[in-house]
């Protein structure tokens, strides 16, 4: 045991562990954090955010010269591609992520430990964490951040195997294109790791219990994703479920139902992305008196503070949406409340991406839940087939909806679909955040001719005050 008692102990160093840990050591904390692996940046930098990223760059990359240049008048012949290359590159950019949090942290003093790590019971006050890696050993802190993250979820009679029945960190690293892919989950996770392979080569089928695409997106948004994905070639199958999965040679014949009957899908993987849950089972909570929700959630308040005096919780550990930008802003708020800070995370300016062709990004409300909650909007729609920077892209399928007050303007939400709604949504976010209404994006001068103009025109169709529409 270390006579070293830290200001802030984290187990986890994702991308709400190693924020909090680097935003805990500027406000001057003595800071260590606990990570099973041997690498940092947690699910999102090794097998989530950026290695899926980097696949659906590559991939989107070889669909466009095979799709999409012969508009531009550009001819190419005998396009091939090197899986050993696009995965090698993928790797590269891990580890420089990866590597450069590394220095940060020796930047920042801040000490790192390996190992699987189990909570102990408080002893005077100071909390204990027992580390089992190349050797045990005990570590004390006054606080306790506990920012583990989240895992795949596995569905009972369809069991992770690691090569044919597979969660999205073997898809990220499959040896070779398989002939067919069928995804279970219509969701982001699904619909990118779909989107890769059907782009290497893949027959990939999508299978959605629920009647649209991305539950809880924008339906409009959805049905255009929906129309654009079966043109990539991906076959959707919505408010299908998927009963079983007999083994055969060469892969699956699976067993499908839905309201227009039972069918049979051979496929030779099986993607299983039905969702993540979060990730506390064998941290030791019960020596606490920590328990999860019945949802699988630790409860916090205001302060991030769990029931247990000096045990916090961010993340995916947490009630919200399991985004890794979430968990980061949470891991700084949580440091600097404990720094004696006011600060605070508005979640109703918190982003949400997919990243598949086109691209889907909303923040704030959407009409689903205005109308739920009886609260009046007016719509405003702009469509990127007027935008002169995207027919220039040759990249003109999507819109931009803005929804907003009718007699305030304040805007409630922005939803977008089309040519990089994940960089687009930046500016939506900040005008949510600072409560801006229509008429502030009205007035705000947006170069020509960019996307981004798109968003001017959504906020003047409001008061239906577009030039362009």
């Amino acid at each position: 045991m270390s006579d070293q008692i830290y200001d802030l102990l984290i187990i986890g160093a994702g991308p709400g562990g190693y924020v909090a840990a680097i935003r805990g050591a500027q406000l001057g904390f003595k800071v260590a954090v606990v990570e099973k692996r041997t690498t940092l940046g947690g699910v999102c930098l090794n097998e989530g955010c950026i290695p899926s990223k980097a696949l659906l760059e590559s991939s989107e990359q070889l669909y466009k010269i095979n799709n999409s240049l012969d508009a531009h008048g550009i001819s190419c012949d005998n396009v091939s591609f090197d899986l050993k290359k696009l995965m090698t590159r993928k790797e590269e950019i891990i580890a420089k992520l990866t590597g450069g949090i590394a220095g940060l942290f020796k930047k920042s003093k801040i000490e790192s430990f390996t190992g699987t790590a189990k909570v102990l019971a408080a002893s005077d006050g100071v909390q204990q964490v027992e580390i089992s890696g190349k050797e045990t050993l005990t570590l004390k802190a006054t606080r306790l951040l506990l920012a583990t993250g989240s895992e795949a979820i596995e569905l009972p009679h369809l069991k992770f195997n690691g090569k044919t029945i597979i969660s999205a960190r073997e898809a990220l690293s499959l040896p070779k294109v398989p002939k067919s892919m069928l995804v279970v989950g219509g969701g982001v996770i699904g619909l990118e790791m779909g989107s890769v392979w059907s782009r290497l080569g893949s027959q990939v089928t999508v299978v959605e219990m629920l009647p649209q695409l991305i539950p809880g997106t924008d339906p409009q948004m959805a049905k255009l994703l929906q129309r654009n994905l079966v043109k990539q070639g991906l076959d959707i199958r919505l408010e299908t479920k998927v009963e079983a999965a007999d083994k055969q040679d060469g892969g699956f014949s699976v067993s499908l139902s839905s309201k227009k009957g039972d069918e049979k899908v051979e496929t030779e993987i099986i993607l299983v992305a039905t969702g993540r849950r979060p990730q506390s089972a064998g941290l030791g909570l019960e020596a606490v008196g920590l328990a999860a929700n019945q949802q699988g959630f630790l409860e916090v308040d205001e302060n991030y503070q769990t029931s247990a005096s000096g045990i916090y919780a961010i993340g995916d550990l947490i009630p919200g949406p399991m985004l890794a930008h979430k968990a980061s802003d949470e891991g700084v708020v949580c440091v600097e409340r404990m720094a004696g800070q006011n600060a605070s995370l508005n979640y109703n300016a918190i982003p949400a991406v997919t990243y598949t062709h086109p691209e889907v990004a909303s923040v704030g409300r959407s009409e689903a839940g205005l109308t739920a909650d009886k609260i009046p909007f007016a719509a405003g729609k702009f469509y990127f087939a007027a935008s002169g920077r995207a027919l220039a892209m040759n990249d003109n399928d999507g819109f931009i909806k803005v929804l907003a007050d009718p007699e305030t303007g304040r805007i409630h939400g922005i939803h977008i679909i089309g040519p990089h709604a994940s960089e687009l949504i930046a500016e939506a976010t900040t005008v949510i955040n600072f409560g801006g209404s229509v008429h502030d994006m009205a007035v705000t001068c947006h170069a020509h001719p960019t996307l981004a103009e798109a968003l001017r025109e959504a906020a003047l169709a409001v008061t239906k005050e577009a030039i362009h529409a």
